[in-house]
Protein backbone atom coordinates (compact mmCIF):
# COMPACT_ATOMS: atom_id res chain seq x y z
CA UNK A 1 0.00 0.00 0.00
CA UNK A 2 1.26 3.08 -1.00
CA UNK A 3 1.54 5.97 1.69
CA UNK A 4 -0.34 8.41 1.34
CA UNK A 5 -0.45 11.77 4.07
CA UNK A 6 -3.16 10.59 5.91
CA UNK A 7 -1.63 7.16 6.47
CA UNK A 8 1.69 8.78 7.49
CA UNK A 9 0.24 11.10 9.37
CA UNK A 10 -1.51 8.26 11.37
CA UNK A 11 1.57 6.10 11.59
CA UNK A 12 3.86 9.40 13.21
CA UNK A 13 0.78 10.24 15.59
CA UNK A 14 0.74 6.61 16.23
CA UNK A 15 4.40 5.88 17.44
CA UNK A 16 4.02 9.13 19.06
CA UNK A 17 1.31 8.38 21.34
CA UNK A 18 2.66 4.66 22.03
CA UNK A 19 6.39 6.10 22.83
CA UNK A 20 6.09 8.13 26.37
CA UNK A 21 3.95 4.62 27.75
CA UNK A 22 6.53 2.30 26.48
CA UNK A 23 8.95 4.68 28.31
CA UNK A 24 7.31 5.05 31.53
CA UNK A 25 6.78 0.48 31.15
CA UNK A 26 10.46 -0.18 30.62
CA UNK A 27 12.04 -0.45 34.07
CA UNK A 28 14.19 2.04 35.59
CA UNK A 29 12.71 4.48 32.17
CA UNK A 30 16.28 3.76 31.12
CA UNK A 31 15.64 4.63 27.22
CA UNK A 32 14.26 8.25 27.05
CA UNK A 33 10.81 8.72 24.21
CA UNK A 34 12.98 10.39 22.63
CA UNK A 35 14.98 7.50 21.67
CA UNK A 36 11.69 5.49 21.17
CA UNK A 37 10.46 8.25 18.61
CA UNK A 38 13.44 8.27 16.39
CA UNK A 39 13.70 3.91 15.97
CA UNK A 40 10.14 4.41 15.63
CA UNK A 41 10.52 6.92 12.92
CA UNK A 42 13.41 4.29 11.02
CA UNK A 43 10.65 1.62 11.53
CA UNK A 44 7.77 3.05 9.82
CA UNK A 45 9.61 5.56 7.33
CA UNK A 46 10.86 5.10 3.43
CA UNK A 47 14.06 3.57 4.40
CA UNK A 48 12.15 0.95 6.96
CA UNK A 49 8.79 -1.02 6.44
CA UNK A 50 7.62 2.36 4.13
CA UNK A 51 4.65 3.35 6.00
CA UNK A 52 4.87 6.60 6.07
CA UNK A 53 6.45 9.14 3.83
CA UNK A 54 7.91 12.91 4.64
CA UNK A 55 5.80 15.01 1.74
CA UNK A 56 5.42 18.36 2.01
CA UNK A 57 2.66 18.70 4.12
CA UNK A 58 4.10 16.03 7.02
CA UNK A 59 7.55 18.93 6.68
CA UNK A 60 5.40 21.45 7.14
CA UNK A 61 4.38 20.07 10.95
CA UNK A 62 7.90 18.81 11.00
CA UNK A 63 8.98 22.53 10.64
CA UNK A 64 6.42 23.64 13.13
CA UNK A 65 7.95 20.80 15.68
CA UNK A 66 11.51 21.66 14.92
CA UNK A 67 10.91 25.88 15.65
CA UNK A 68 8.69 25.00 18.70
CA UNK A 69 11.45 22.89 20.45
CA UNK A 70 14.24 25.81 19.68
CA UNK A 71 11.64 28.31 20.98
CA UNK A 72 11.03 26.36 24.49
CA UNK A 73 15.15 25.63 24.27
CA UNK A 74 15.83 29.53 23.90
CA UNK A 75 13.25 30.19 26.42
CA UNK A 76 14.57 27.94 28.96
CA UNK A 77 17.94 29.97 28.74
CA UNK A 78 18.53 32.58 31.36
CA UNK A 79 20.56 35.33 30.66
CA UNK A 80 22.13 35.47 33.71
CA UNK A 81 23.47 31.82 33.73
CA UNK A 82 24.39 33.28 29.86
CA UNK A 83 26.55 36.35 30.60
CA UNK A 84 27.94 34.73 33.99
CA UNK A 85 31.11 32.71 34.69
CA UNK A 86 29.45 29.69 33.28
CA UNK A 87 28.50 31.10 30.27
CA UNK A 88 31.44 32.57 29.29
CA UNK A 89 33.19 29.36 30.11
CA UNK A 90 30.67 27.62 27.78
CA UNK A 91 31.51 29.87 25.04
CA UNK A 92 35.57 29.68 25.14
CA UNK A 93 34.70 26.02 25.29
CA UNK A 94 32.42 25.58 22.47
CA UNK A 95 35.21 28.10 20.57
CA UNK A 96 38.26 25.31 21.50
CA UNK A 97 35.77 22.60 20.14
CA UNK A 98 35.36 24.11 16.89
CA UNK A 99 38.83 24.89 16.30
CA UNK A 100 39.75 21.56 17.51
CA UNK A 101 36.96 20.20 14.77
CA UNK A 102 38.57 21.83 12.01
CA UNK A 103 42.06 20.67 12.87
CA UNK A 104 41.06 17.59 13.08
CA UNK A 105 38.85 17.27 9.86
CA UNK A 106 41.56 18.85 8.12
CA UNK A 107 44.43 15.91 9.08
CA UNK A 108 41.78 13.13 8.43
CA UNK A 109 41.67 15.12 4.48
CA UNK A 110 45.76 15.07 4.49
CA UNK A 111 45.76 11.54 5.41
CA UNK A 112 42.59 10.69 3.03
CA UNK A 113 39.99 10.56 3.88
CA UNK A 114 38.08 13.29 2.27
CA UNK A 115 35.05 14.90 4.49
CA UNK A 116 33.13 18.01 3.86
CA UNK A 117 35.44 19.74 5.78
CA UNK A 118 33.72 22.97 6.80
CA UNK A 119 29.90 20.93 7.60
CA UNK A 120 31.96 18.39 9.16
CA UNK A 121 33.63 20.42 11.39
CA UNK A 122 30.51 22.61 12.77
CA UNK A 123 28.19 19.28 13.15
CA UNK A 124 30.90 17.92 15.67
CA UNK A 125 30.64 21.57 17.79
CA UNK A 126 26.64 21.24 18.34
CA UNK A 127 24.67 20.12 21.14
CA UNK A 128 21.18 19.35 21.09
CA UNK A 129 19.88 21.51 23.56
CA UNK A 130 16.32 20.85 21.91
CA UNK A 131 16.48 17.45 22.01
CA UNK A 132 18.01 17.27 25.98
CA UNK A 133 15.15 19.73 27.12
CA UNK A 134 12.48 16.90 27.66
CA UNK A 135 15.07 14.46 28.78
CA UNK A 136 16.68 16.85 31.02
CA UNK A 137 13.10 18.04 32.66
CA UNK A 138 12.10 13.78 32.81
CA UNK A 139 14.75 13.84 35.13
CA UNK A 140 14.87 16.70 37.25
CA UNK A 141 17.96 17.97 36.42
CA UNK A 142 16.92 21.43 35.06
CA UNK A 143 17.43 22.84 38.46
CA UNK A 144 20.79 21.15 39.10
CA UNK A 145 24.06 22.51 38.33
CA UNK A 146 25.00 20.23 36.37
CA UNK A 147 21.67 20.37 34.05
CA UNK A 148 21.79 24.32 34.30
CA UNK A 149 25.90 24.03 32.83
CA UNK A 150 23.95 21.69 30.36
CA UNK A 151 21.63 24.84 29.44
CA UNK A 152 24.74 26.72 28.98
CA UNK A 153 27.07 24.47 26.72
CA UNK A 154 23.90 23.36 24.97
CA UNK A 155 23.23 27.62 24.30
CA UNK A 156 26.44 28.08 22.71
CA UNK A 157 26.25 24.40 21.25
CA UNK A 158 23.36 25.41 19.00
CA UNK A 159 23.54 28.89 18.54
CA UNK A 160 27.20 28.31 17.48
CA UNK A 161 26.94 26.12 14.83
CA UNK A 162 23.50 27.92 13.21
CA UNK A 163 25.54 31.33 13.24
CA UNK A 164 29.29 29.18 11.97
CA UNK A 165 26.36 27.63 9.37
CA UNK A 166 25.29 30.75 8.28
CA UNK A 167 28.63 32.37 8.24
CA UNK A 168 30.91 30.05 6.04
CA UNK A 169 28.49 27.47 4.63
CA UNK A 170 26.08 30.32 3.04
CA UNK A 171 26.22 31.28 -0.70
CA UNK A 172 26.93 35.26 -0.09
CA UNK A 173 30.68 34.74 1.30
CA UNK A 174 31.67 35.43 4.94
CA UNK A 175 31.62 39.29 4.81
CA UNK A 176 27.54 39.55 2.99
CA UNK A 177 26.89 36.50 5.78
CA UNK A 178 27.64 38.34 8.73
CA UNK A 179 26.13 41.86 6.90
CA UNK A 180 23.08 39.53 6.70
CA UNK A 181 23.24 38.24 10.32
CA UNK A 182 23.24 41.58 11.75
CA UNK A 183 20.49 42.68 10.30
CA UNK A 184 18.62 39.88 11.57
CA UNK A 185 19.55 40.61 14.87
CA UNK A 186 18.44 44.28 14.47
CA UNK A 187 15.50 42.97 13.48
CA UNK A 188 15.02 40.49 16.35
CA UNK A 189 15.27 43.37 18.71
CA UNK A 190 13.19 45.16 17.12
CA UNK A 191 10.38 42.64 17.44
CA UNK A 192 11.20 42.02 20.53
CA UNK A 193 11.32 45.71 21.98
CA UNK A 194 7.62 46.47 20.09
CA UNK A 195 5.71 43.89 23.13
CA UNK A 196 7.07 45.75 25.48
CA UNK A 197 6.02 49.04 24.29
CA UNK A 198 2.51 47.86 23.03
CA UNK A 199 1.69 46.01 26.07
CA UNK A 200 2.69 48.41 28.69
CA UNK A 201 0.85 47.96 31.98
CA UNK A 202 -2.19 49.66 32.59
CA UNK A 203 -3.14 50.10 28.91
CA UNK A 204 -6.31 48.53 27.70
CA UNK A 205 -4.01 46.34 24.87
CA UNK A 206 -2.70 44.77 27.91
CA UNK A 207 -6.16 44.31 29.83
CA UNK A 208 -7.59 42.99 26.80
CA UNK A 209 -4.74 40.11 25.98
CA UNK A 210 -4.77 39.18 29.68
CA UNK A 211 -8.50 38.76 29.42
CA UNK A 212 -8.38 36.44 26.34
CA UNK A 213 -5.61 34.46 27.71
CA UNK A 214 -7.79 31.75 28.97
CA UNK A 215 -10.49 32.12 26.52
CA UNK A 216 -11.69 30.63 23.19
CA UNK A 217 -9.06 33.45 22.00
CA UNK A 218 -6.16 32.01 23.68
CA UNK A 219 -4.73 35.88 22.93
CA UNK A 220 -1.38 34.56 24.96
CA UNK A 221 -1.11 31.71 22.69
CA UNK A 222 -1.52 33.57 19.35
CA UNK A 223 0.97 36.01 20.04
CA UNK A 224 3.62 33.92 20.92
CA UNK A 225 3.15 31.81 17.56
CA UNK A 226 3.45 34.68 16.16
CA UNK A 227 6.28 35.61 17.37
CA UNK A 228 7.74 32.59 16.90
CA UNK A 229 5.95 32.23 12.89
CA UNK A 230 7.67 36.49 12.66
CA UNK A 231 11.10 35.42 13.78
CA UNK A 232 11.17 31.92 11.40
CA UNK A 233 9.86 33.74 8.45
CA UNK A 234 12.45 36.81 9.14
CA UNK A 235 15.14 33.99 8.99
CA UNK A 236 14.21 32.37 5.84
CA UNK A 237 13.41 35.69 3.98
CA UNK A 238 16.79 36.03 5.03
CA UNK A 239 18.34 32.63 3.90
CA UNK A 240 19.14 31.65 7.03
CA UNK A 241 18.28 28.82 9.23
CA UNK A 242 14.71 28.58 10.92
CA UNK A 243 16.58 27.17 14.05
CA UNK A 244 18.01 30.86 14.23
CA UNK A 245 14.59 32.45 14.44
CA UNK A 246 12.61 30.37 16.59
CA UNK A 247 15.55 29.98 19.22
CA UNK A 248 15.62 34.03 19.35
CA UNK A 249 11.90 34.02 19.63
CA UNK A 250 11.91 31.63 22.73
CA UNK A 251 15.42 34.32 23.89
CA UNK A 252 12.56 37.52 23.32
CA UNK A 253 9.93 35.49 25.03
CA UNK A 254 11.69 34.64 28.48
CA UNK A 255 12.61 38.70 28.34
CA UNK A 256 9.02 39.59 28.01
CA UNK A 257 8.11 37.33 30.84
CA UNK A 258 11.25 36.86 32.88
CA UNK A 259 9.39 35.61 36.09
CA UNK A 260 7.84 33.11 33.58
CA UNK A 261 3.99 31.83 33.23
CA UNK A 262 3.17 28.78 34.09
CA UNK A 263 -0.63 28.78 31.94
CA UNK A 264 1.74 29.74 28.96
CA UNK A 265 4.36 27.46 29.94
CA UNK A 266 1.45 24.52 30.02
CA UNK A 267 -0.22 25.48 27.00
CA UNK A 268 3.14 25.70 24.86
CA UNK A 269 4.35 22.70 26.19
CA UNK A 270 1.03 20.75 25.66
CA UNK A 271 0.70 21.65 21.98
CA UNK A 272 4.87 20.94 21.36
CA UNK A 273 5.38 17.67 23.25
CA UNK A 274 1.87 16.86 22.84
CA UNK A 275 2.06 16.95 19.16
CA UNK A 276 4.46 19.03 17.15
CA UNK A 277 7.91 17.75 18.66
CA UNK A 278 7.55 14.37 18.69
CA UNK A 279 6.69 15.01 15.09
CA UNK A 280 9.48 16.08 14.34
CA UNK A 281 11.72 13.47 16.08
CA UNK A 282 9.76 10.57 14.32
CA UNK A 283 10.20 12.79 11.12
CA UNK A 284 14.38 12.81 11.55
CA UNK A 285 14.41 9.11 12.39
CA UNK A 286 12.24 8.14 8.97
CA UNK A 287 14.96 10.38 6.91
CA UNK A 288 18.11 7.64 7.68
CA UNK A 289 19.34 5.82 4.82
CA UNK A 290 19.94 2.60 7.09
CA UNK A 291 21.26 0.76 4.20
CA UNK A 292 24.22 3.15 3.91
CA UNK A 293 24.58 3.55 7.84
CA UNK A 294 24.92 -0.57 7.70
CA UNK A 295 27.53 -0.68 4.74
CA UNK A 296 29.76 1.51 6.53
CA UNK A 297 29.86 0.71 9.34
CA UNK A 298 33.52 2.16 9.58
CA UNK A 299 32.66 5.75 9.30
CA UNK A 300 29.56 5.43 11.61
CA UNK A 301 32.12 4.56 14.26
CA UNK A 302 34.58 7.11 12.83
CA UNK A 303 31.88 9.92 13.32
CA UNK A 304 30.54 8.85 16.67
CA UNK A 305 34.80 9.10 18.22
CA UNK A 306 34.64 12.46 16.45
CA UNK A 307 32.18 13.68 18.17
CA UNK A 308 33.18 12.42 21.69
CA UNK A 309 36.58 13.87 21.47
CA UNK A 310 35.89 17.40 19.61
CA UNK A 311 32.60 18.32 21.84
CA UNK A 312 32.45 15.45 24.32
CA UNK A 313 36.42 15.95 25.65
CA UNK A 314 36.86 19.30 26.13
CA UNK A 315 33.73 20.09 28.15
CA UNK A 316 34.74 17.40 30.47
CA UNK A 317 38.04 19.35 31.12
CA UNK A 318 36.77 22.92 31.23
CA UNK A 319 34.15 20.92 33.99
CA UNK A 320 36.41 19.14 35.86
CA UNK A 321 39.79 21.71 36.21
CA UNK A 322 37.79 24.41 36.33
CA UNK A 323 38.57 26.92 39.98
CA UNK A 324 38.64 24.45 42.94
CA UNK A 325 35.32 26.27 44.36
CA UNK A 326 33.15 25.47 41.02
CA UNK A 327 34.48 22.39 39.72
CA UNK A 328 32.50 19.34 38.92
CA UNK A 329 33.31 16.25 40.39
CA UNK A 330 34.96 13.24 38.34
CA UNK A 331 30.59 12.05 37.87
CA UNK A 332 29.15 15.55 37.67
CA UNK A 333 31.96 16.12 34.84
CA UNK A 334 31.25 13.04 33.16
CA UNK A 335 27.64 13.66 33.01
CA UNK A 336 28.11 17.32 31.56
CA UNK A 337 30.56 16.14 28.75
CA UNK A 338 27.99 13.32 27.86
CA UNK A 339 25.12 15.25 27.83
CA UNK A 340 26.51 18.09 25.94
CA UNK A 341 27.95 15.63 22.97
CA UNK A 342 24.49 14.34 22.69
CA UNK A 343 23.58 15.96 19.55
CA UNK A 344 20.60 15.64 15.99
CA UNK A 345 19.11 18.73 15.17
CA UNK A 346 22.03 20.60 13.96
CA UNK A 347 23.36 17.69 12.38
CA UNK A 348 20.37 17.22 10.61
CA UNK A 349 20.28 20.97 9.73
CA UNK A 350 24.14 21.09 9.00
CA UNK A 351 24.25 17.85 6.58
CA UNK A 352 21.32 19.41 4.23
CA UNK A 353 22.83 22.19 4.02
CA UNK A 354 25.64 20.41 2.88
CA UNK A 355 24.08 18.43 0.62
CA UNK A 356 22.01 20.54 -1.41
CA UNK A 357 25.21 22.79 -1.99
CA UNK A 358 26.58 19.91 -3.35
CA UNK A 359 29.25 19.32 -0.75
CA UNK A 360 28.22 16.18 0.92
CA UNK A 361 26.39 12.69 -0.68
CA UNK A 362 22.77 11.58 0.82
CA UNK A 363 25.32 8.65 1.96
CA UNK A 364 27.64 10.67 4.31
CA UNK A 365 24.63 12.55 5.18
CA UNK A 366 23.16 10.11 6.87
CA UNK A 367 25.80 8.51 8.62
CA UNK A 368 26.21 11.56 10.22
CA UNK A 369 23.04 11.71 11.41
CA UNK A 370 22.97 8.73 12.51
CA UNK A 371 25.81 9.04 14.39
CA UNK A 372 24.33 11.58 15.85
CA UNK A 373 20.90 10.21 16.60
CA UNK A 374 23.17 7.32 18.32
CA UNK A 375 24.37 10.01 20.66
CA UNK A 376 20.94 10.31 21.57
CA UNK A 377 20.30 7.12 22.13
CA UNK A 378 22.93 6.16 24.09
CA UNK A 379 24.92 8.80 26.01
CA UNK A 380 22.06 10.65 27.89
CA UNK A 381 21.63 6.59 29.25
CA UNK A 382 25.15 6.55 30.38
CA UNK A 383 24.86 9.82 31.78
CA UNK A 384 21.79 8.58 33.94
CA UNK A 385 23.87 5.70 34.87
CA UNK A 386 27.20 7.23 35.98
CA UNK A 387 25.15 10.31 37.74
CA UNK A 388 25.73 9.84 41.39
CA UNK A 389 25.42 11.44 44.86
CA UNK A 390 27.47 13.94 44.27
CA UNK A 391 27.45 17.90 44.89
CA UNK A 392 26.75 18.72 41.08
CA UNK A 393 23.61 17.02 41.27
CA UNK A 394 21.97 18.47 44.27
CA UNK A 395 19.24 21.54 43.49
CA UNK A 396 21.59 25.14 41.95
CA UNK A 397 21.10 27.92 44.60
CA UNK A 398 18.35 30.40 43.16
Amino acid sequence: MTATVATSLFWIVLVAAAAPLIARALPHRLLPEVVLLLVAGIAIGPFGLGLAVAGSEIELLNELGLGLLFLLAGYELDKTELTGRGGRRAMYTWLLCLGLAFGVVAALNAAGLHLAEIAVAIALTSTALGTLLPILKDRGLTTTRVGKAVLNHGAFGELGPVVAMAILLGARGAFASLLVLAVFALVAVIVGMLPTRLLREGTRLLDLVRGGADSTGQTTMRLTMLLLVSLVTVAAVFDLDVILGAFAAGFILRRLIPDGDHRLESKLEGLGFGFLIPIFFVVSGMAIEVHSVVENPLALLVFLALLIVVRGVPVFLSARFDKREERFSTSGSAQLALYSTTGLPIIVAVTGVAVTAGQMSNASASILVAAGAITVFVLPLIASIVAGRSKSDEPADS
